[in-house]
């Protein structure tokens, strides 16, 4: 499936101008800096707002074109916001079910008794909006959007108004149902660590225009990457998530290489972790016993310098998966870290994105 918009929209002094064509599975991340429209270009996706000359196709349906605009209502989204639009004078049940009701029998693909436990919301359905945190207003607001069984699910900077912790309590819930529903999803953030833990394409936006549409893989590939403001360089890795060993650590898994990482909350099952490129050193032949126990061989495939005298190395391993190397040019020229050279790369750290 895919969304096809083509907009020009000027509101004082800012233009929204984007033509693009962009597919629709998994987590499409529109990113940018605030301001930049993305928040303005998901409103015109949903028909919150109506543009003059503004064309939105989803697959072959017309929601704009022309005459033709379907209101909201009738373009079967769901929609979670920054701040939730709950209905103060109904409980949490109510409130889940609002939609719910409203849905056609026909068309309803999501069981209430699924949503509630999928997003643990058991213990708070006969609870007042008032008697809930803010995360907890934002898991009900997303079980509610998905009870709707929407063809495509938006997302406002659904974290932006939570503190931390309530982040931290919402983004295991967040990842199981981008990762376990067939629904697709337009995350709007500005947020690199939410890109990095949930996205598997970003819109990259600056001043009311899509620069690039990348795969999150691509994306993290691009040293000049703006995902990599806060934390520089990173990677990330797709694979399988045991349980946790008598020890605490988790292993993660591909067809060919195997991690060690915290326990963390996430549940077994496909995964992803991310590996700062300072986190990883460089040894040409076996390291033997040491105490960095993630010791992955792998082949250079490219080498580019950054600031500050340092030489970013992307690196393939085993199951062709890239991985990041940040090292001194000074390193890079004494080793001979060059492109086809064999490494074995020895990772300090592992975050496993839950």
């Amino acid at each position: 499936m895919h969304l096809s918009i083509n907009v020009e929209w000027r509101r004082e002094q800012f233009l929204l101008k984007v033509a693009e064509q962009i597919e629709m599975t998994g987590v499409t991340a529109l990113f940018g800096r605030s301001g930049c429209g993305k928040t303005s270009l998901l409103r015109v996706i949903a028909g919150l707002d109506r543009v003059r000359g503004a064309e939105v196709l989803w697959g072959e349906s017309v929601w704009q074109q022309g005459r033709i605009f379907k209101p909201t209502e009738q373009r079967r989204l769901g929609l979670v916001f920054q701040e939730h639009s709950l209905l103060p004078h109904l409980d949490v049940s109510d409130n889940l079910l609002y939609g719910y009701k409203r849905t056609k029998p026909e068309h309803r693909r999501q069981h209430p008794e699924q949503v509630f436990s999928r997003l643990e919301l058991g213990p708070l359905l006969g609870r007042r909006i008032d008697q809930l945190s803010g995360g907890q207003r934002q898991r009900v607001s997303l079980g509610r959007a998905l009870l709707t069984s929407p063809d495509l699910l938006l997302l406002d900077e659904p974290l932006a108004a939570l503190d931390t912790q309530s982040k931290r309590d919402i983004l295991p819930f967040l990842l199981d149902v981008t990762r376990d529903s067939e629904v697709p999803v337009i995350l709007v953030t500005h947020s690199p660590d939410e890109v990095q833990r949930l996205a598997d394409r970003v819109v990259f936006m600056d001043q009311g225009r899509v620069t690039r549409t990348l795969a999150i893989e691509q994306a993290m590939a691009d040293p000049a990457s703006p995902l990599f403001a806060d934390e520089g360089p990173a990677s990330i890795l797709r694979g399988t998530l045991d349980e946790a060993d008598a020890s605490g650590l988790r292993t993660f898994k591909t067809a060919k290489i195997s991690l060690l990482v915290r326990a963390g909350s996430a549940r077994s099952g496909e995964a992803r972790v991310r590996v700062l490129a300072r986190d990883v050193s460089v040894a040409l032949d076996d390291p033997g016993r040491i105490s960095i126990r993630n010791q992955l061989r792998a082949t250079i495939v490219a080498s580019t310098p950054i600031a500050d005298q340092q030489q970013l190395l992307t690196a393939q391993l085993a199951d062709g998966q890239a991985l990041q190397i940040e090292v001194t040019a000074w390193s890079a020229e004494r080793l001979g870290l060059n492109v086809g050279t064999e490494i074995w790369a020895l990772i300090k750290s592992v975050a496993l994105m839950e």
